[in-house]
Parts: C-alpha cells; structure tokens; sequence
C-alpha cells in the first residue's frame, strides 16, 4: 500500500467557513418555514370544498332518481372515514380532519363542513352548501 502525503498548500474546510455555510442554510430554511402556513391553510379549505360538493353530488344523483333527498338528517361523518354502507353516499370518504354534517329534508338539503386542521386557531369552516348552489364560509365570502 503506498501512502499519499498531503501538500502542504492543500487545506480543507475551516470551522468558520462551516459555521457560515450552516448559518445562510438556516436563514433560507427560516424564511421557507414562515411562509408555509398559508398554504396548508389554503389546502385544507380545498379539501373542505371538495368533500361538500362530493356529497352534494350524491344527493343530487339520488334525487334525480328518486325525486326526493336522502333522508339524512343529522349524520355526521368525520375524515378519513367513509359513510355507512348501504346508503347512497356508501364509500364516499372525506378528507382527514374535515367533519361533514348532513341537514337533510325530502326537499332540501344543507352540508355544512369544519375542520380542526390549518391555522393558527385549529380551526377552519364551517363551509356552508346549500341546494340551491349557494356556497359559503362563515366569514362571508363565497366559495
């Protein structure tokens, strides 16, 4: 085996060199970290919007059928679960954290979705869907 002597001039890194490369990594990764709660925030209402207007598809494919809504009065479904089987809505799952409650009549029906995920305050919602097509958080805006 043949040993390689080191030249003199040949030099690694130094401690203050590693120190400052570690510290802008820092930096960057602070400033990436702070901006990253909107956007889950902004994810978890898509996943709220989704889940009502998946449930609102299924009931208005069950009124095209039948002529009246799923009586559904009060069920409530939290995610990632599914509703029960041998409903309409059997297998229909919703997104995690997000809790879907059904006020339903013959002739109308509303949905109305929260979810403990996504903010500062742990909550986000409640979603209002209603048959007619009207769609809104409970901060006003429309959906």
């Amino acid at each position: 085996m043949k040993r390689t002597k080191k030249k003199k001039d040949e030099r690694g890194f130094t401690l203050v060199e590693l120190l400052i490369v570690v510290s802008v990594i820092a930096v960057l990764a602070a400033i990436a970290i702070s901006l990253f709660p909107p956007y889950r925030a902004r994810s978890t209402r898509g996943g709220m919007l989704s889940d009502a207007r998946n449930v609102a598809t299924s009931l208005e494919a069950y009124y095209a059928e039948g002529a009246t809504y799923l009586p559904a009065d009060g069920e409530t479904v939290t995610g990632p679960s599914a509703f029960a089987p041998g409903t309409p809505l059997e297998g229909l799952r919703m997104t995690k954290g997000s809790t879907v409650l059904i006020q339903s009549t013959t002739a109308a029906y509303t949905i109305a979705v929260t979810n403990s995920k996504g903010n500062a305050s742990g909550f986000i919602g409640p979603l209002l869907l209603i048959n007619d097509g009207s769609c809104r958080w409970t901060s006003g805006q429309n959906c």
